[in-house]
């Protein structure tokens, strides 16, 4: 028998795992995301049968947003519903994790212009027009949260949550570079000083 996570409140709130017997008081889901969602710029997608994949995106209207394609981060295709993982800014742990809706938004889709007006401000080192490259290169996605939580504070699954590293042609199996005179005596790791 599988144990299910506790249903929120109608306030949003996450019962917590002790029930009435503990003081502590009730997490209020919602604001927790959006807090989440605001202060940290990266969180994590998992596509079903899938791994996380990291992402940096914009929070507007209780949405979050993320653009992929040519020049931008890299991301799987996504289903209509995936899962969302959120960190903490303070510790960089897992804070949250919640079932999302994931929608493809088109540039005549009337979410467009929050949408790009969001991930404008929040996009980094542009050097051209990023909307109308966007429009024409990239998929941009809106991603809403939904139902109760998958985890969060005082309900955190006992794995390590570690995931397989991902295949890779990177190698780190051939020698050093060969350097003219050798190395210099400051990074041989001796105490010699350096020559002057």
């Amino acid at each position: 028998m599988t144990e299910t996570a506790p249903r929120p409140a109608d306030d949003g709130s996450l019962p917590t795992a002790g029930g009435a017997a503990d003081a502590a008081p009730a997490v209020n889901i919602t604001a927790l995301f959006a807090e989440a969602a605001t202060k940290s710029g990266l969180m994590w997608v998992q596509p079903p049968e899938d791994r996380a994949w990291p992402f940096w995106h914009a929070w507007a209207d209780d949405t979050v947003y993320a653009v992929s394609g040519p020049g931008e981060q890299t991301l799987p295709w996504l289903p209509g519903e995936v899962v969302l993982l959120l960190r903490s800014k303070d510790t960089g742990g897992r804070l949250l994790a919640v079932h999302a809706t994931c929608e493809e938004v088109a540039p005549d889709d009337e979410r467009w212009a929050a949408a790009t007006s969001a991930l404008t401000a929040a996009r980094l080192n542009a050097t051209d027009d990023p909307v109308d490259r966007w429009a024409r290169e990239c998929t941009v996605r809106a991603l809403r949260p939904f139902g109760p939580p998958l985890e969060a504070p005082g309900s955190y699954g006992t794995s390590s949550g570690a995931a397989p590293v991902p295949p890779s042609t990177a190698t780190t199996t051939h020698w050093r570079p060969w350097h003219l005179r050798g190395r210099p005596r400051r990074r041989r790791g001796t105490r010699q000083p350096d020559d002057r």
